[in-house]
Formats: C-alpha cells, structure tokens, sequence
C-alpha cells in the first residue's frame, strides 16, 4: 500500500497514531496567523495611520503620479496642445538627441553645476562656521543670511540685473570705477556670464543651506571642539578633524541637492540673458521651455516632454549611483 506524503508526515510526527488508508483525506490544520495578523494590525494603528495618509496618497497621485503618466504618454506623441495628437513613437527622442542645440545646453548645465559647485556648495558651510563660532548676535547673522531666500526670486533677478549693468552706473561697474577699472559687461561678455549666474544663484539659495548647518551644528558635541584644544588644534584642523566629520551626513545630502538643483537651473539664465550671449547660458530647462512654448501657437510639447523624461531618468539613476556609494561612508 502506497502512503502519501501528508500520511507520512501525521504518523512521523504520531498527531493521529495511524495511518490512514488509500483516498482517506488528510485534514489540514487551520493556521488563522493571517487573520491574527490583519487584527492585531488593525487593533495596533495600522487602519487609522492609513486613514490619516489616504488624504497625502490621493494629492500625490492626482498632482503627482497621474502627471508623470501623462508625460510619459505625451513623449510618445506629437502635440501642440491645440489640435489632435498624433502617436510617432520614439521620434521625439529621436528628434531631440539629433538637436545640436541639446549637447550646447548640456555643456551648460555641466558647467552651470561645476561653478555652483566650487562657488555655492563651500559657502554656506564657510558662513555657518562663522556664525557658530560667533557668540554675540548671532540669531541677527542667522537672520541676514536667511534673508535673501525670503526675497522673491524675480524681484532678486531685477534687483541683480541693476548690479550686472553693463553701464558704468551699475554698481558692481561703479565699484570697480572706485579702482580705476573700466565698466565690465557682466551679463553680455560669453566668457563671464554663466559666472555671473552662479553668483547671484548662490546668494538667492545660500540661506536655506546656512541654516540647515547651524541646526546640524547644535548636534555636535562640544566636548570634541574642547579637546582638540587641549591638543592644540587650529581653528582649521577643529573644522577638518571635528567638524566635517560630524556633518558628513548632511553634506552628503546637500551635495546631491546641490546637483539636481543645478541640473534644472531655469530661472537665472531665462530671466538674466534669455540663454545668451550666443548660447551660452542655454541650459535644458531652457531648452525644454523653447520646445513647450517657442512660439504663441504652441509648440512642441512632445519633444519637450521627451527631454523632461530623460533629464528625470539620468537624475534618478546619478541619484541612485551616489547613494549606493556613499552609503557605507555616510553610516560609518
């Protein structure tokens, strides 16, 4: 007689102390863990929490994730907006990668974040040291160096392009005048402009960063600082040897906030030198704005979303790299 798996197991294990014969049925025990589970769950905050979340995951949905759709399946057609889309496939990717235009703004933005990054990422470090070091006053600094986030960012552009007049009123050339220096086409001359973008960028967003570093800074031990003095530490081997290190972790984060926010930098060059002189200051969001809305009839929307959808892509995976890499070091 053949006995079946479920039979050898009840006798090995002796639960009913015999075998059961050819076609008995093998009762199954009833294991209500899932059903324990979902209650204890539901008992422990578990359908509360996701009430009080259904509200956030409706509005990231709607303005969120059915947004990305409808990129992902405007890309694909070309539209205008105004008369009926047609399906072309990849042809807008096509399209805009034959762009010699792209590779132009691509420069730019590169070397847009390169200057952010030696200029904007250092200074706001610089100036939360300074402040933290600082005992007197310093909510008024904290203040000041917030300031100019709180500035709208269009007013901050007039008010630097009356800085960068190319005349000799303005008064970055009214300054230089004091020295005896000719007026400087800050905005206009090719090979300083870009320069010129990154400077005012950096004082526009500086704040936010500065205050984020104070806050991490009131984390750091202070017994650390005092024992570097008593090995007789200067105020830089304190900042290298103690500070950085126990700041690493937000620099890691600023750092590749530093990088996607260069890498979508729309504002300064739009408003600034409209992507001039000669294209030097044309980055891809540029671009994008130029496909979307070059002309007042509409225009290409589908090449603007193809390059949108690439520019999001190449960010997520840098994105993804420099967290994986860095992922041992910011937890050490």
């Amino acid at each position: 007689m053949t006995i079946s798996s479920a039979a050898r197991e009840t006798a090995r294990r002796g639960g009913a102390g015999r075998v059961p014969q050819r076609g008995a049925s093998v009762r199954v025990p009833h294991h209500p863990s899932r059903h324990r589970g979902l209650r204890a769950w539901m008992r422990g905050g578990g359908l509360s929490a996701l009430l009080f979340l259904m509200p956030m995951l409706v509005v990231f949905t709607v303005f969120s994730w059915i947004p990305i759709g409808q990129t992902v399946l405007m890309s694909l057609q070309q539209t205008n907006l105004v008369t009926d889309p047609v399906f072309v496939g990849f042809d807008n990717f096509r399209t805009v990668l034959k762009d010699p235009l792209l590779w132009t703004a691509v420069r730019n933005t590169l070397w847009f974040a390169f200057l952010a990054l030696i200029i904007g990422y250092p200074a706001p470090l610089v100036l939360a040291v300074l402040m933290n070091e600082v005992r007197k006053l310093r909510g008024l600094y904290s203040a000041l160096a917030y300031l100019p986030v709180v500035v709208p960012p269009v007013v901050a552009v007039l008010l630097w392009k009356f800085f960068y007049d190319a005349g000799p009123h303005g008064m970055f050339n009214t300054v230089l005048g004091w020295f005896g220096f000719e007026p400087v086409s800050w905005l206009q001359d090719a090979s300083i402009a870009m320069v010129s973008l990154v400077v005012e960028a950096t004082w526009a967003a500086a704040g936010g960063t500065v205050i984020i570093y104070l806050a991490a800074l009131t984390r750091v031990p202070p017994e650390l600082y005092e024992a570097a003095e008593l090995d007789g530490a200067s105020v830089w081997r304190k900042v290298w040897h103690v500070t950085l290190p126990q700041l690493r972790g937000v620099l890691l984060i600023t750092f590749i906030l530093q990088i996607v926010g260069t890498a979508q930098v729309f504002l300064e060059p739009f408003l600034f030198t409209g992507g001039g002189p000669a294209n030097q200051t044309t980055t891809i969001l540029l671009l994008i704005y130029n496909y979307a809305f070059a002309t007042s009839l509409g225009g290409d929307y589908g090449a603007a979303t193809a390059l949108s959808l690439m520019l999001a892509v190449v960010l997520a995976v840098l994105s993804a790299l420099y967290f994986r890499l860095t992922r041992s070091w910011s937890t050490s």
